[in-house]
């Protein structure tokens, strides 16, 4: 192996390993990328679904606040309806202390017992006209007595109808404040939920958008890989067929060679056949001679003679 060839197999030998790297290099990448591909769509669906949740809890909430409204207006129509009522009841209370002011002394008893004796006795005894008439005089005088008792317990009996009416409307007013209350409450407790739906999947937003970041990234780090590699596979390639055209033209300066080689051996060749053949036809000239002079033969000359004698039969 000549210099060029072991500096091409080393060329080789370095392409091939960066391309093996790049390759395991492009398939982490590939890896890397589906792993970002599915964990920012995962991160999106999460994050639709958060939003759709905090969508719900907004509306929930909503509603909640719109009935904690009509409970507060519920209620100050209540407060506004007890107003005239208290003022009503504190008006039958003066009124029943300025009768009691013209209240006789005797007792509302008293004064009761005796009227009732006195009807009692005028419709069982047999009285005269004139006994008669003073008793009905007595029972005017005494109901006209208890006509201010009269007022008063009807002052009283009113003052219990409108507690009873205000106690009803306290209950009612109580109901819509523990409602609201609760309304209230409850719709603070959606709103946190709400807040932290928010933050939860503005976090998530963030995550998927750096994600996709990262995915953006990685693909463009594959597609420099790719290009390296695309790069490195087109010098492999311009490589091989350097080789191959190296080796087609080292293998016709060698058919060059052998072809210039053969002809040197076979002008050689003919150039010993032609030597040879002269030397041989002087030395033949030569037996020859002396066989014709009589001189004894060397064992070579007489092979060499016989040698020609052999080769005219043989053409004859």
């Amino acid at each position: 192996m000549n210099l060029n060839d072991q500096k091409n197999a080393t060329v080789n030998l370095d392409l091939n390993k960066q391309l093996e790297l790049l390759d395991k290099q492009g398939s982490e990448a590939q890896s890397e990328i589906q792993k970002l591909i599915e964990k920012r769509d995962k991160l999106n669906e999460q994050f639709k679904q958060l939003r759709e949740e905090t969508r719900e809890l907004k509306t929930e909430r909503d509603a909640i606040n719109e009935r904690v409204h009509e409970l507060k207006a519920q209620r100050d129509q209540t407060r506004t309806t007890t107003l005239p009522v208290i003022e009503e009841i504190k008006l039958a209370r003066e009124k029943i202390a300025e009768l009691k002011k013209k209240t006789p002394k005797r007792s509302q008893r008293d004064l009761q017992k005796e009227l009732d004796d006195i009807e009692w006795k005028i419709q069982t005894t047999s009285l005269d006209l004139k006994e008669e008439k003073l008793l009905i005089e007595e029972v005017r005088t005494l109901e006209t007595q208890l006509s201010a008792y009269k007022k008063i317990d009807q002052k009283y009996r009113k003052i219990h109808e409108l507690e009873h009416g205000l106690k009803e409307v306290d209950e009612t007013g109580d109901k819509l404040h523990n409602e609201l209350s609760t309304l209230a409450q409850k719709s603070q407790e959606i709103h946190q939920k709400m807040i932290a739906k928010i933050e939860e999947a503005k976090k998530t937003k963030q995550e998927a958008d750096a994600t996709h970041n990262a995915y953006l990234l990685a693909r463009e780090k594959a597609r420099q890989l790719e290009e390296e590699q695309r790069r490195l596979q087109f010098e492999e390639r311009r490589i091989r067929i350097f080789e191959r055209q190296q080796r087609e033209e080292q293998r016709q300066i060698r058919e060059v060679q052998w072809r210039i080689e053969e002809g040197q051996r076979q002008q050689e060749t003919e150039t010993r056949k032609t030597t040879e053949k002269a030397l041989k036809e002087k030395l033949g000239s030569q037996a020859r001679e002396k066989l014709q002079r009589g001189e004894k033969l060397s064992w070579d000359e007489f092979q060499l003679l016989a040698g020609e004698e052999e080769e005219e039969e043989s053409q004859d």
